[in-house]
């Protein structure tokens, strides 16, 4: 079950080593007490699978706009 969850997050994350860096400190964030780790787990890597957990924007083209010369 958690195999179709980590594949999930790596469509999101560049790097298993990546994935399991960022997955522990969400995982030490989102944990309650008195509820398993095992769950809490696999909610962050249910979150990773549809939500980029970078958090960087899509890189979107700007025009290139030539540069102007000066008249001598």
């Amino acid at each position: 079950m958690r195999s179709y969850l980590v594949f999930g997050a790596l469509a999101n994350v560049s790097n298993r080593y990546l994935l399991t860096m960022l997955a522990a400190k969400a995982i030490r964030k989102f944990h309650r007490p008195n509820s398993r780790i095992q769950e809490t787990a696999n909610e962050v890597l249910a979150r990773f699978s549809w939500a980029n957990p970078m958090g960087r924007p899509q890189c979107v083209r700007q025009p290139r706009v030539p540069a102007l010369r000066k008249a001598s």
